[in-house]
């Protein structure tokens, strides 16, 4: 025994060490991650390496001595290990993939959010979702202070959240319009000018008349250039009104569509 331990020892050179030390240091930051998920006691991650290195001192045994029967079935019970850890600490081991994905450095490569329209897709996207008519209005060049006194002054950030929270049914500010100034929510429950006419679409044609929200919409982009996001509480409908139009948007485009309206030269509607 003493002879073959020798041998083994001498058979062991850099590239088994350098392997030993490359899965060693991939297990550490496993159980890293799973520590700071919360996973697992002290105790129990210092017996996980204790197993983990055994089990890597059995494998370098058995395959410096060719020990086919034995590595094989070590080999199975690695694969057996492994799917009883990932079973039994799955809801830790989400929980710490969800920490690294929110780590700076895949924020640094997650593509830019635009300060206006994501917020406002987001919001849209649930509002529509849910059947909740909206009626949202972003300034431009055309100030829109006489509108913005007719209701309730909030001067927030914009989310997702509060803009929804705006819109709910129960509360009292839902069926008037928010109106968004420099990337701030100025005010909610505002009323907007009305009057009677067809919807037009971005096509030019005349479509049958709608409900207020789109009304007051088509009625303000006619009036100034600002863009105005409705959503229709019967169908759950997204539009877009701007310069005097009306423009059916679907969920995944609005965000995009915003930019290129939000960012685009002001243009008034023709007389």
């Amino acid at each position: 025994m003493l002879i073959r331990l020798i041998q083994l020892y001498e058979s062991v050179g850099t590239r088994d060490f350098v392997q030993i030390a490359i899965l060693a240091v991939v297990i550490f930051g496993v159980l890293r991650v799973l520590g700071r998920s919360g996973a697992g006691s002290s105790l129990g991650r210092g017996l996980s390496l204790v197993v983990v290195a055994l089990f890597l001192m059995a494998q370098v045994v058995v395959a410096s001595l060719d020990l086919t029967e034995l590595g094989a079935i070590l080999d199975y019970v690695l694969i057996t290990v492994l799917l009883a850890l990932v079973i039994l600490f799955q809801p830790e081991i989400r929980r710490g993939l969800i920490k690294l994905g929110r780590s700076r450095f895949w924020q640094n490569w997650a593509p830019a959010r635009h300060a206006i329209a994501d917020p406002l897709a987001d919001a849209a996207e649930a509002l529509s979702r849910d059947s909740i008519g909206a009626l949202i209005v972003i300034q431009r060049s055309v100030d829109l202070a006489a509108y913005i006194e007719t209701g309730e002054r909030i001067d927030g950030k914009i989310s997702a959240p509060l803009i929804r929270t705006l819109f709910a049914p129960k509360c009292p500010l839902h069926d008037g319009a928010v109106i968004l100034v420099r990337g701030r929510i100025a005010a909610a429950g505002c009323q907007l000018p009305m009057r009677p006419h067809h919807e037009r679409l971005s096509d030019g044609v005349k479509h049958p008349r709608f409900g207020m929200r789109h009304r007051a919409a088509l009625t303000l982009s006619e009036e100034t250039d600002a863009v105005v996001l409705v959503i229709s509480e019967e169908t759950g409908r997204i539009s877009l009104a701007s310069a005097g139009r009306f423009e059916p948007v679907p969920r995944e485009n609005l965000a995009r569509r915003l930019v290129d309206l939000i960012d685009a030269p002001p243009v008034r509607a023709a007389a």
